[in-house]
């Protein structure tokens, strides 16, 4: 074989293992649960950070070379996805279910080692999202609530991990993602409605690209940017902005409100795909705001 051929497998392997890890959404959980560490934690534990990135980045691998062997016959219908490797034929069904499984105990088995309550909500994570959200998206659109469950636990599970509790702090950043992730995920919905559609998903809440998704959308968005200034009035806990930050969050929220209303206004699928990359703006600078706001003050 040649050295370009080998170049080449090699090549292929690597990209197929990012692909069936979906290794960008993987690093942006990880980066959200590393965020909830910081915001959770007193003093700074490294080696349990880098435990909740490898756990972190396991659970999400997990989850989604589950939702890949599950999905494979779907993905082959749909432009976005034909060419995941189970979809493709280049990986087998058994290989994608040895990643999957290894993945599963690996990061449930590192996230213990944290503490057991890191390891529970993770395993929650991956079987509602491989069990529930994955089989409900060709049944449902109530599949995006469901799917919003495992979506929104990363960043309270870095509070979790850093305090070995649950209470009314894990529980605002997780309804802060919650909610978030309905503006994202149908925006996402809106734009890839066509390749949605041949896969069988309907992912919007109407099932159609109508003013009454875009209604929704504007809803779900207030609720987010709400759910993210509560920490400013004092009611939750450990889990404090200080007025400054607020201003700056709601500055965010407004920006991602005006973007909700364009979607309403034009009903267009660059509409959607402006709210979708303002909406992954908004959730990371959010939480840049919160974690700078807890080390500066």
């Amino acid at each position: 074989m040649s050295t370009t051929a080998t170049s080449t497998t090699q090549y292929s392997i690597i990209s197929d293992f990012k692909e069936i890890t979906k290794m960008r959404l993987a690093i942006s959980v990880v980066f959200s649960s590393m965020a909830g560490y910081l915001l959770g934690v007193e003093t700074v534990d490294y080696t349990t950070l880098a435990l909740l990135a490898f756990g972190g980045y396991f659970m999400v691998g997990a989850s989604n070379a589950f939702n890949q062997i599950i999905e494979k016959d779907l993905d082959a219908l749909m432009d976005r996805t034909k060419n995941r490797p189970v979809a493709a034929g280049r990986m087998s069904v058994n290989t994608a279910f040895a990643i999957a499984s290894i993945f599963t105990i690996l990061g449930i088995v590192i996230l213990y080692i944290i503490n057991p309550q890191t390891a529970m909500f993770g395993a929650i994570s991956i079987f509602l999202y491989a069990c529930v959200y994955t089989p409900l998206k060709t049944k449902t659109p109530l599949s995006v609530f469901v799917g919003a469950i495992p979506g929104a636990i990363p960043f309270m599970l870095g509070w979790v991990a850093a305090t070995n509790d649950f209470g009314i702090e894990p529980g605002t950043l997780f309804a802060i993602q919650f909610f978030w992730q309905f503006p994202h995920f149908w925006a996402i919905g809106w734009f890839l409605y066509d390749d949605y559609k041949k896969g069988g998903f309907f992912m919007l809440p109407t099932r159609k690209k109508d003013k009454g998704t875009a209604t929704q959308t504007i809803i779900y968005t207030v609720w987010t940017v709400l759910a993210s200034l509560i920490p400013a009035f004092g009611f939750t806990g450990k889990l404090y902005i200080t007025p400054v930050s607020a201003v700056i969050v709601g500055l965010l929220g407004l920006g991602l409100l005006y973007f909700a209303f364009q979607l309403y206004k034009k009903l267009t699928t660059q509409a959607a795909k402006t709210l979708m990359l303002a909406s992954v703006s908004y959730i990371t600078l959010l939480q840049i705001v919160y974690v700078l706001d807890k080390f500066i003050r």
